[in-house]
């Protein structure tokens, strides 16, 4: 392997191990719940109200930041969010209560929000177009090992040191990983525009009057407006929901809902992620040979991602009507472990779209609405619960259906990257 191919992929592995530490960040609140609500003495609604703080300032500062990606090398913004991850743990690794609870999830929330983009952002610059899937889903993968790694390992930690313990163990790891990014981590070639690029034109054609087209900067308003921004922004919305219900009430949902003990839960929960794992790496190799086959991005990334929405759709809204047993088991995994791999390919399909000096931007933006779904999903969970017992978990499970449906419909009806890149150009 060359050095150039054996750095990227080295950066590539650091930045999955980024989302291993991010998720893992995000997935230890959940499966403290019932410590943390017992020791704290919260209700349903106030724990739910502690998560959706995590949210409060993810969504603008994933916006800002991404745009600034575009001025700032990525290698620094992701060292200082690795650096701000850890201190934001170290509060609760030592006590606490609520209101230290709150404020904590804030500041992570506020270092995570830009995480996720920047991080694809900096793989993608390792690699041309049509080699993207692969460490764009293994960037994504990194989620999903974050929490099939947190549920067991974390879940250890809290049953012989106590839910702090947990907190500092997510704090050292994050600090563990700036060390490693310092000397190892860089931007790739492909950060600028490249021939490859559908917006290449913009580089090689001159104006009447000699002066690059590279000149004029697209405004974000005109990327912002495409039909497949939106797209994959609607689509990357509903399996965020079902990310944020998962990491933060679906354990409850496992043992207070459907009455599983606490190790048939975590049982579960490796299904849910482990079959999310399946769906990323094979989405990826699946789109990968579509585009290499001269399969037109559309029906390659919208029409794939459209259809893994539309299964976990239906198996979201079949789950409540189905009485307990294997069925609810096999429904439950499919509606919350198929709908992952829309990320990936909302991110490919945005990397594929926007210019190269704009693509910090527009997947920092489609970031910051799409994490919208984690400020309100954890709050009105809670408040279903509170006020319907155990059946508030249905109906969580039934309105988390309709927007996969919803991004499904999306996905597959607007998202062509290749028709509004050329119209960027036009």
């Amino acid at each position: 392997m060359s050095g150039p191919r054996r750095r990227a992929w080295t950066v590539t592995a650091l930045l999955v191990v980024f989302m291993m530490i991010n998720f893992a960040d995000k997935s230890v609140l959940g499966l403290a719940a019932e410590s943390i609500r017992t020791d704290l003495g919260l209700s349903a609604s106030a724990f739910g109200l502690a998560n959706s703080a995590f949210f409060m300032l993810f969504s603008a500062c994933g916006a800002a930041v991404g745009l600034l990606a575009d001025r700032i090398r990525p290698k620094w913004l992701l060292l200082m969010m690795a650096l701000l991850w850890s201190v934001a743990q170290t509060p609760l690794a030592l006590g606490g209560g609520l209101a230290l609870l709150v404020a904590s999830r804030v500041l992570l929330g506020a270092a995570e929000g830009p995480a996720f983009p920047v991080a694809q952002q900096t793989a993608m610059s390792w690699f041309p177009d049509r080699s993207r899937n692969l460490p764009g889903a293994l960037v994504v993968l990194g989620t999903t090992l974050g929490m099939l790694l947190a549920a067991p390992g974390l879940t250890w930690v809290m049953a012989h040191h106590g839910w702090h313990a947990a907190f500092a163990v997510v704090a050292l790891a994050g600090l563990a990983w700036a060390l490693l990014w310092v000397p190892l981590g860089a931007e790739g070639r492909y950060a600028s525009a490249t021939p490859d690029d559908a917006c290449s034109a913009r580089v090689e054609a001159p104006t009447a009057q000699g002066i690059g087209v590279a000149a004029r900067r697209t405004p974000y308003r005109r990327i912002l407006t495409t039909r497949t921004w939106m797209g994959a922004t609607t689509a990357y919305f509903g399996a965020y929901w079902i990310t944020a219900f998962g990491l933060v009430w679906l354990p409850s949902y496992l043992h207070e809902g459907l009455g599983y003990s606490t190790a048939t839960s975590a049982r579960v929960l490796m299904c849910v992620y482990g079959l999310n794992a399946v769906v990323v790496l094979g989405q990826a190799g699946l789109t990968g040979w579509l585009l290499r086959r001269g399969t037109a991005s559309r029906w390659a990334r919208g029409g794939v991602g459209g259809t893994l929405l539309l299964v976990s759709a239906a198996a979201c809204l079949a789950l409540p009507s189905v009485p307990a047993g294997a069925a609810t088991v096999v429904l439950l995994v499919v509606g919350f472990g198929a709908a992952g791999a829309m990320t990936s390919i909302a991110v490919t399909t945005i990397t594929r779209l926007a210019p190269a000096d704009r693509r910090g931007g527009a997947l920092g933006i489609m970031n910051a609405v799409v994490t919208t779904a984690g400020l309100i999903a954890p709050t009105l969970i809670g408040h279903l619960v509170d006020a319907h017992g155990a059946e508030g978990y249905e109906y969580a499970v039934l309105i988390t259906g309709v927007l996969l449906l919803l991004g499904g419909t999306a996905a597959a009806t607007l998202i062509d990257p290749d028709r509004d890149a050329r119209l960027l150009v036009d």
